[in-house]
């Protein structure tokens, strides 16, 4: 109740930049525990799983709250796109990493406020104004920073390989996401819309990946694979993307997309949950920056 009387008196961006913030830090709990279960099962049957468990309790989600009527389904061309996107993402995600270093990788990463901003104006003729590009520059800097364990050699040392490439195709299938939200919604609840993409993104990855679903051997997989599961399709899937609708149709897509910034700073949070690893304190810095980036974006 207490929740409820807090976010009614914020006003609705802050609402959708609130939605963010906790999105960045569930999606930052994905790399840590997906580094340790990646070993052990393909990315395509780990998807389509994934998005079947998550597809479940958006759906049951919906039909508890909002309902889900028949008005939902018109275009369902709508959620082929939207669960097309976000489906390519996670698949090209994993085969980068196949060959990629994580720390290229996430640099990688960082690119795609900046084209999410390219597609908002795309799709959306959101223009990007010159606070909005000092707090992209900032973020984006400060990022680099904590993700390079504030390390000049290590960036000078960045190479582009095949890995990088093709997770590079996923971080645009990312970007071009938020604001096709925005565009392709007409009026349905953020869960109801997630339900849809969810249904969408279920069926394209199981087209996709069914013989590795098929070849893998669910029983014999070691327990933090199946923790890694359920919180990759509760909190990283279904809560996050229900978070990220509910803030691109109350924000623009360049400052829905800014928050992925938040993520190597949340990351280093989870690490020290999790194994104890402190960072060093010159990556403060680079938190810092991200932290005066969000500052800027949340100036309205």
């Amino acid at each position: 109740m207490l929740v409820g009387q807090i976010l009614s008196g914020l006003s609705r961006p802050a609402r959708g930049h609130l939605a963010m913030l906790a999105f960045s830090a569930l999606v930052a709990g994905s790399f840590s525990l997906g580094v340790l279960a990646a070993p052990h099962i393909d990315p395509g049957a780990l998807s389509v799983v994934r998005f079947i468990l998550a597809g479940v309790l958006v759906g049951m989600a919906a039909a508890l709250t909002t309902g889900i009527p028949r008005s939902a389904w018109v275009a369902p061309w709508r959620y082929l796109v939207l669960g097309g996107l976000l489906g390519a993402y996670f698949v090209l995600m994993f085969e980068g990493l196949k060959t990629a270093p994580p720390v290229s990788a996430a640099a990688v990463f960082t690119l795609t406020p900046v084209m999410a901003a390219g597609f908002g104006w795309l799709f959306l003729r959101q223009r990007l104004t010159g606070r909005m590009a000092l707090a992209l520059a900032i973020g984006g800097v400060g990022a680099l920073w904590v993700i390079f364990r504030a390390d000049p050699g290590a960036i000078a040392r960045l190479e582009i390989g095949r890995g990088e490439v093709i997770y590079f195709v996923g971080c645009v299938a990312h970007a071009a996401y938020a604001p096709l939200v925005r565009r392709l919604n007409r009026g349905e609840p953020a869960v109801v819309f997630t339900f849809g993409m969810m249904l969408a993104g279920t069926l394209l990855l199981a087209l996709y990946a069914w013989p590795a679903v098929l070849a893998t051997d669910w029983p014999a997989l070691p327990g933090i694979v199946w923790v890694t599961l359920v919180y990759v399709a509760v909190a990283a899937s279904a809560m996050t993307f229900v978070l990220l609708q509910y803030a691109t149709l109350r924000l623009p897509a360049a400052k829905v997309m800014a928050y992925t910034y938040l993520v190597p700073s949340w990351v280093a949070l989870w690490e020290l949950a999790l194994h104890g690893s402190v960072q060093p304190v010159l990556v403060l810095v680079g938190v810092a920056m991200t932290v005066l980036a969000l500052a800027l974006l949340l100036k309205e």
